[in-house]
């Protein structure tokens, strides 16, 4: 059949399984708008208020599904605010196409108005991405994108579609999807079960490649397999139950001590679809040192993250979940009974506590714990950046598959919001709260008018603390407290700005209210911000210095400024 390029795109995108789309239309992407409008009983159009947090909304509806996550946007101003939100998926692997229009072909390299090389532009950020010059191409080049996005190492894609390439014609015909094959090394298996075999003292580290591949259950299996306790970090958060014994927190700046004594007193390491970034080792020197009595397995589909950071003595490429079936069956059941009763004296000995000044102070770690009882096994969270992130990932217990969305390599401010509003578009019957900073809220506030447009019933919980609390703690630790513009002073009354958005608005102050006001704010049907004022200088710890060494994490700070 003969379609245009607008028609092409929309029918490859229902050939891929796409349903739902991200995205705010603009002059060069006018056709492929005209034709949404007409494919509307097939594919839903999420209006957002800017670019950027309709590629975080993509994002966060991948990360919560499984699913590639999609966004559209105009040529150049349009085109650029995506590039945050595309490094933002980059360096967390998240499958996602962006769509960008872009000037006639006639027109590009001629400074035409509101045209931008963004393909040049998101080269560094991207798995891969295309200009499509031919109409005849787009097809197999849309097809070809959401194969990249989603085979070995998951990431995002761009194709940039020049306008009048939207409005050329051309034959289409569906074609099948292409199948992703996955093998693994016999002798790279072999070699790693015999080194997993002999651990008495075995540490299992798993990082997002095993949400990624949907291993949570085989990761379950491996640890109870060799009796190990496991450690997540921030990317896996999700990928193994917080609540299990066997779990010792996260490893790394902010990871628990219980994590770092499991980790300098093992003998073998297992890690498992993580890279081993500068946030967990802190300082690689030191980390080396700290494990030198260990040997080191590492699982990993991107080959080129072997001995980037951290040698280990045996690699086994390839995707977790194929990996750990394919080790499992070359292993016996271990008893590590001493080895598991020591991790649960660590658990008791250190645990992560936080302390007011009064029975009334609202912490952080309270109310995250309150909203877990409040949401059960049916919640998702994504978070902002900074303490209140840090503190998610410490206090709320993850027990289920893809429950948190957030920015890891990163660190984008402002991800949040957008995301929870992809989160819930895609997991329409699950409670989804955004935990946020003062701060991160005034990037993304905007996006509350989406929430109340569409009556999505999300909450979103600022810890407000008028700071830029994380910034503020380093400032505390290592610049004699000279606090250089981190103290907000807004005179945003925020209750009343969510109502002008057309939100409902609590304000918690005191820790009585938090149970109440939470249960509220989750179960009244509409979107709800809910201002909880919490101290300025409530810090995040354990919390490893730059540089220093992970088995000596600060346990608190005695600074008074």
């Amino acid at each position: 059949m003969i379609l245009n390029g607008s028609q092409i795109i929309l029918e490859c995108l229902i050939e891929q399984g796409v349903d739902t789309v991200f995205g705010y239309p603009g002059g060069a992407v006018l056709n492929i708008y005209d034709e949404l409008y007409k494919y509307s009983d097939k594919i839903t159009h999420i209006l957002m208020s800017h670019e950027q947090h309709a590629g975080h909304a993509a994002d966060g509806y991948s990360r919560t599904t499984g699913k590639t996550g999609v966004v559209i946007a105009t040529s150049g101003p349009g085109a650029t605010n995506l590039v945050t939100a595309i490094a933002t998926a980059n360096m967390d692997s998240i499958p996602m196409v962006a769509i960008t229009g872009n000037v006639g072909t006639s027109l590009l390299g001629l400074d035409s108005f509101q045209e931008v090389d963004i393909k040049g532009i998101t080269m560094p950020i991207t798995k891969h991405n295309y200009i499509v010059k031919d109409v005849k191409d787009l097809a197999d080049i849309i097809r070809e994108a959401f194969f990249i996005a989603n085979d070995g190492r998951k990431g995002p894609v761009l194709i940039d579609v020049p306008k009048d390439i939207t409005a050329a014609k051309c034959e289409f015909e569906n074609k099948p999807l292409a199948q992703h094959v996955y093998t693994v090394s016999d002798e790279e298996i072999e070699k790693a079960a015999q080194i997993i075999a002999s651990a008495e003292r075995p540490f299992i580290f798993a990082g997002g490649g095993v949400t990624l591949s949907g291993a949570e259950k085989e990761l379950a299996e491996f640890a109870e397999l060799i009796d190990s306790p496991v450690s997540l970090s921030l990317m896996g958060m999700s990928a193994f139950d917080n609540t299990s014994p066997r779990y010792t927190g996260m490893l790394g700046m902010h990871g628990t001590k219980t994590s770092s004594l499991a980790l300098t007193n093992s003998d073998v390491i297992v890690a498992v679809g993580t890279r081993f970034s500068d946030r967990v080792t802190c300082s690689t020197d030191s980390f080396m040192k700290n494990i030198s009595g260990a040997k080191i397995v590492h699982i990993e589909i991107d080959p080129s993250e072997f001995d980037k950071n951290i040698p280990a003595h045996a690699h086994v490429q390839g995707d977790v979940k194929t990996v750990l079936t394919a080790l499992m069956k070359k292993l016996q059941k271990k008893d590590n009974s001493s080895w598991m009763a020591q991790i649960d004296e660590w658990n008791n000995t250190y645990p992560l506590r936080q302390a007011g000044k009064d029975e009334e102070s609202v912490l952080p770690q309270y109310v995250l714990e309150t909203l877990a009882d409040i949401m059960g096994d049916n919640g998702i969270v994504t978070t902002e950046v900074g303490q209140h992130q840090m503190w998610t990932a410490e206090y709320y217990p993850f027990k289920q598959p893809r429950s948190l969305a957030t920015s890891g390599g990163l660190g984008t401010m402002g991800y949040g919001l957008g995301a929870a509003i992809g989160a819930k578009v895609g997991n329409p019957d699950k409670s989804v709260v955004n935990i946020a900073g003062d701060g991160s809220f005034y990037m993304n506030m905007c996006e509350l008018s989406t929430l109340a447009k569409y009556n999505l019933p999300v909450v979103e919980l600022i810890f407000n603390n008028s700071v830029l609390g994380m910034v503020r703690q380093w400032q505390r630790l290592f610049y004699d407290c000279r606090f250089s513009q981190t103290t907000l002073e807004k005179q945003t009354d925020l209750e009343m700005l969510a109502r002008a958005f057309g939100l409902e608005a609590v304000t918690i102050a005191k820790k009585s209210e938090v149970k109440e006001k939470l249960t509220y704010a989750l179960t009244c049907g509409r979107p709800v911000l809910v201002n909880c004022i919490i101290d300025k200088d409530v810090n995040v710890l354990p919390m490893v210095p730059a540089g220093a060494s992970v088995a000596e994490p600060i346990l608190e700070i005695n600074i008074d400024c």
